[in-house]
């Protein structure tokens, strides 16, 4: 069989076109479809619903020996082979699915699949969902962008340059921005159409004080083995007894978002300062490290289990002790006032084109005794900026991760009235 045609298969199998298995419950495009219609099975089983039940009981005991068997028993080597080429041949999205879908067939290619793909650290590609808990690549910046709906209070986070006139751009994480008597939420999800807290695509949440001018990052699951040790305090997010067991009831705090009041009203973009409890500030120091997580806790292959310390308590908490002494901080950095066109500036290359005042660069506010490099302090680790009506650019770095920069970025949408 050659690479095209697995290739092929694969595509085909992550569509939910069952080869031989649509042509079993086919019937034809005409009248035959009464009564059937398609369904979804967890993995890479895709079976047609049809009105008998016996026949229903005969294809689910075929799917083993047809897809399972058909796939799983090839050689380890060969298969080795098939998929680190088509991991080396399909490097961007739409292209990249395929590379999910060899992870969709069994446990023998899951293993494998995630065994060649490297983080978004090492290879500059985002793959699987927890890629985007990983920090990413430190020559480049991985570069995404923002659409609003202001409508429906809702941001959605796209893998690309630019919107493409296709919509064929890769969603990579959607928030929903929720209003509060003393605060707002921005609740971020995989999906985008489920936002609640109890579901699986749940990732974590911005929260914003009262005047809007500090902001709390918290992750659904702990950044790294250091913060399964820290004490919590009680936050109740909902009862326990309607929680899935594979659904983790606690939220970690991984940084916090901090804007200055304004108090003179002066002109002047925003001035914000970012602490990222869950990130050291050695990670930037010459053969430093960031913490990487390597699954979500709540997948669909493994039980959640709550810290140790928190064991025996209410398991809706909020996990709010620092987890490293010196974390990372944030600055903005300094714009310069451009005599003719009368503004402030900073150099974008190219990625924003439209002045406001949510548009920024982030660099690392570091003290003089520490061992970083000049060139280290300029870098630009996250810049977002306007390039059109409810459309911004999002490109970020090593050692921020795609989650933490969107939601750092969310804290730039809410009301500052004392910051501006």
């Amino acid at each position: 069989m050659s690479l095209k045609s697995i290739v092929r298969e694969l595509r085909e199998i992550k569509d939910g076109m069952g080869g031989s298995m649509s042509r079993r419950g086919g019937g034809g495009s005409g009248g035959g479809g009464e009564g059937k219609h398609w369904h979804r099975r967890t993995r890479s089983h895709v079976v047609v619903a049809p009105a008998d039940k016996k026949e229903l009981i005969l294809i689910q005991s075929l799917l083993p020996s047809i897809n399972q068997d058909r796939w799983e028993n090839l050689p380890p080597e060969l298969l080795l082979d098939i998929i680190r080429r088509i991991e080396e041949s399909e490097t961007s999205w739409p292209a990249r699915a395929v590379v999910v879908a060899c992870a969709s067939v069994c446990r023998s290619w899951r293993a494998i699949t995630s065994e060649i793909v490297n983080t978004p650290e090492q290879c500059g590609k985002l793959t699987f969902p927890i890629s985007l808990k990983q920090p990413g690549p430190r020559d480049s910046p991985i570069q995404c962008f923002i659409k609003r709906d202001r409508a429906t209070s809702t941001y959605f986070l796209f893998f690309g340059l630019v919107p493409s006139e296709d919509e064929s751009h890769k969603l990579l994480l959607a928030a929903k921005k929720i209003r509060r008597a003393t605060s707002t939420d921005f609740v971020i999800s995989l999906a985008s159409d489920d936002f609640s807290r109890a579901s699986s695509t749940y990732v974590g949440k911005l929260r914003s004080n009262f005047l809007g001018t500090k902001f709390t990052i918290y992750d659904s699951q702990p950044p790294s083995e250091a913060a399964v040790q820290a004490n919590s305090r009680s936050s109740r997010r909902f009862h326990s007894k309607q929680v899935s067991p594979r659904v983790p009831a606690c939220n970690y705090i991984v940084g916090t978002v901090s804007y200055e009041l304004n108090v003179l009203r002066t002109r002047g973009p925003r001035r914000m300062n970012c602490i990222m409890h869950s990130i050291p500030l050695s990670s930037i120091q010459e053969g430093g490290t960031a913490p990487t997580q390597t699954s979500f806790g709540h997948s669909f292959d493994e039980q959640f289990s709550p810290p140790p310390g928190l064991k025996g308590k209410d398991s809706n908490t909020d996990v709010s002790s620092p987890i490293f002494s010196e974390p990372l901080v944030l600055k903005n950095k300094a714009p310069r006032w451009h005599e003719q066109l009368q503004c402030w500036c900073l150099n974008f290359r190219g990625r924003v084109t439209v002045a406001s005042v949510k548009n920024f660069q982030l660099v690392a506010a570091v003290d003089p005794s520490h061992n970083i490099s000049a060139a280290e302090q300029e870098r630009v680790i996250l810049q977002f900026g306007k390039i059109g009506k409810d459309i911004f650019t999002m490109d970020y770095r090593y050692p921020l991760s795609a989650f933490q920069a969107f939601a750092v970025c969310l804290s730039s949408f809410d009301t500052k009235p004392a910051c501006e």
